[in-house]
């Protein structure tokens, strides 16, 4: 069994099994168990990232509740209206479109496009971060139900493509704040989420760079990443249809009015079209 399979609802060890219960038991204790928010599924997720470390699991557990009530989330799912979000998407594009062969929401963004004065012309970090906090509950709470619903088994991760064309060495410090700065909250807060990366268009540069960088990551997250120049087309066939890839990623989908803001995918037959 795989590293990437190991520690899931239905792969647990007896000793993982026994962790789980005495994780469990403990935040119930402390007041931190919330039924209807904290399955298996979820509790799982914090254990992985923390090796099933009881102690370093509750620590992250914990942070995240009480940055959760800090920063409003609940609020935030229920009245944050990201007005902006139609001119952002113009200087930003970032989107979930359709879903990999596997049956996981496909999100993707243009960083290459990403232009940060104009960005900045039209919001601000603290509202992006709200976003990104409500784009990320949306997908745990309605994303990823509905994808399990269309696959026929649990959808707990999702693909990402992440496309460097266009995206200079004058450009590439900024670009890469931003999205560590984005990372960071998902790192922290929301857990084993990714299941694939794809980074595309990638320099040479960055690729230099990367193998430099994988000796000090995580043997099962440098697993989950894929460094592709501009002949990426076969490598994301393997993982994606054709026909869920938009056309400017060399595939067959052209959405009417643009996969951009289509928002397709299991979600949208469920749901209709989603706010974040």
């Amino acid at each position: 069994m795989s590293a990437l399979t190991t520690g899931r609802v239905g792969s647990l060890t007896p000793e993982q099994e026994t962790t789980l219960a005495q994780f469990k038991k403990e935040i119930t204790e402390e007041g931190f168990f919330v039924p209807e928010r904290h399955d298996d599924y979820c509790l799982l997720r914090f254990l992985r990232a923390r090796k099933f470390d009881i102690p370093a699991t509750k620590k992250m557990f914990i942070d995240f509740e009480n940055w959760r009530k800090e920063f409003q989330v609940d609020d935030l799912v229920q009245n944050f209206e990201f007005t902006e979000a139609a001119e952002v998407q113009k200087v930003y594009p970032r989107f979930y479109h359709k879903t990999d062969k596997e049956g996981r929401p496909v999100y993707i963004e243009r960083v290459g496009s990403l232009d940060l004065k104009k960005l900045f012309a039209i919001t601000d970090e603290e509202r992006l971060t709200k976003n990104h906090v409500v784009s990320y509950e949306v997908l745990l709470n309605q994303r990823f139900p509905a994808c399990t619903a269309k696959a026929g088994h649990h959808i707990e991760t999702s693909c990402t493509i992440i496309d460097l064309k266009g995206v200079s060495l004058m450009s590439f410090p900024q670009v890469a704040g931003m999205i560590k700065r984005t990372s960071t909250i998902a790192q922290n807060y929301y857990p084993e989420i990714l299941g694939r990366m794809f980074i595309i268009n990638a320099p040479m540069l960055f690729s230099s760079v990367w193998k430099l960088i994988t000796p000090f990551l995580d043997e099962v997250t440098v697993s989950k990443i894929f460094i592709l120049g501009s002949g990426y087309k076969s490598k994301l066939l393997e993982y994606i249809d054709a026909e869920n890839l938009p056309a400017f990623l060399n595939g067959q989908c052209s959405c009417p009015g643009g996969c951009e803001v289509s928002d397709e995918g299991p979600w949208k037959e469920k749901y209709g079209k989603l706010k974040a």
